[in-house]
């Protein structure tokens, strides 16, 4: 059961919002009912996120984006169609059981920090679990445990002011984790700071979703910090999702002329990971092989080389020439290549990955821990994800057009042909 699902969503400002729902629905559209002097926030949305996926929405400013999160966690009441958390609709509870599933399983992460100037950091990091009613020494201890989390080891008794914006939004965060809860909303968390801080505090998301599994809905107008944090990414636009898609997915097939024109100008190498072009091998090798063995699966499957895993992890190649040479030698053992092979995550860039695969001529080993194999990533595939270009939506309508009509013709020549052999054959009887 998906954590967070929202489905046929709007959310219409006015007198009679319900109206402007009937009339969007029979086909009138926004500036129609602008016309009316309703104002339509939110579109039909419909989305689900999954527990442990960091889910971004994304959309420039009056797409609809920061009304959605508000409609998500119970701030604003839906005009129409059903929130649920956790399979329990929002919109069902009573005011009590809604305090309650804010408390216990929904945290907020704000632009602008929303810190209590009165108390200390750790007295704010320690906010959440207060309003639930935990002891003064347990929720220091947690407190404690999450500002160690995002860097702040050591600050509790500084007061907010007394720390820069990026170490205001550790304490944002830090308080969102203090509390336990499975689920974070995180509405424009970041837009607020430097560039550099904004990019500190992605990494270390990133590095906190890796060893927490949260379950993150986060807003966002920036497409780049999109696609770099989102394991999904929901487009918004005028108040509807364009498209839902993972980076790879939104970059390479927009589904809409909008979203193509969107991503069309973003540096592929800084928003593809490794994980995204990282393919399989077509064959593996196992420590017990022979030379033999190595020789054989090489010219089968038209490859140089050839990695060898032991219990699912990475041990080296081994080269064709190798192989070939220990064969001759009659040796028994594969001639393992154990030189120093790149090793890279499977969030890395694409722009991190090109100075480590021009020094070998092996393709690069992605990994997780202990040298746990994932994939491999060749200097080709790297050039060409970077290299390649979206297919626009009326691109490839104009592809399909024009295979269709190739095959069209290849079927009237078919028939062609068959009454031509028919005729010629009816000749010679």
């Amino acid at each position: 059961m998906p954590v967070i699902e929202a489905a046929g969503l709007y959310k219409i400002f006015g007198r009679h919002p319900e109206r402007g729902v009937q009339a969007l629905e029979q086909g009138a559209t926004s500036a129609d009912l602008r016309r009316d002097g309703l104002t339509p926030a939110v579109i039909d949305a419909s989305f689900e996120v999954e527990a442990g996926e960091i889910f971004v929405v994304m959309g420039l400013s009056g797409s609809g984006k920061s009304t959605l999160i508000r409609m998500v966690n119970g701030l604003w009441e839906t005009t129409a169609g059903t929130v649920k958390i956790g399979g329990q609709v929002i919109s069902e509870m009573s005011g009590e059981k809604l305090r309650q599933v804010r408390r216990e399983r929904v945290s907020m992460v704000f632009q602008h920090f929303a810190l209590l100037p009165h108390r200390t950091v750790g007295e704010n990091a320690a906010y959440g679990l207060a309003v639930q009613g935990v002891n003064t020494s347990d929720r220091r201890d947690q407190a404690d445990k999450a500002l160690e989390m995002v860097g702040l080891k050591g600050w509790g008794a500084s007061m907010p002011g007394e720390l820069s914006g990026g170490m205001q939004q550790r304490v944002g965060l830090a308080r969102a984790l203090a509390s336990g809860t499975d689920v974070m909303l995180m509405d424009e968390a970041f837009s607020a700071l430097d560039p550099l801080i904004r990019r500190e505090m992605q990494d270390q998301l990133i590095d906190l979703q890796e060893r927490l599994d949260k379950t993150i809905l986060f807003i966002t107008h920036d497409l780049n910090e999109a696609m770099r944090l989102g394991d999904r990414i929901a487009m918004m636009r005028d108040g509807r999702i364009e498209q839902i898609g993972n980076a790879e997915q939104i970059l390479n097939d927009p589904a809409s002329e909008y979203v193509a024109q969107f991503v069309q100008d973003v540096d592929r190498s800084r928003v593809l990971n490794a994980r995204s072009v990282m393919q399989q091998p077509p064959a593996v090798l196992r420590p017990h092989d022979d030379p033999q063995t190595a020789v054989d699966l090489m010219q089968e499957h038209q490859v140089s080389s050839l990695i060898v895993l032991d219990d699912e992890r990475f041990q080296g190649f081994v080269t064709e020439p190798d192989a070939r040479a220990a064969r001759e030698a009659d040796r028994a053992e594969l001639p393992l290549d154990r030189a120093e092979t790149a090793r890279v995550s499977a969030n890395a860039p694409l722009n991190d990955l090109f100075a480590p695969a021009a020094r070998q001529s092996v393709p690069l080993v992605v990994c997780a821990e202990e040298d746990r194999f994932l994939g491999l990533v060749s200097q080709s595939v790297l050039l060409g994800a970077v290299g390649s270009t979206p297919t626009r939506p009326d691109e490839a309508e104009n592809e399909r057009g024009a295979g269709d009509a190739a095959q069209e013709s290849q079927r009237h020549q078919g028939t062609a042909d068959e009454h031509m052999t028919a005729e010629a054959t009816t000749g010679t009887r």
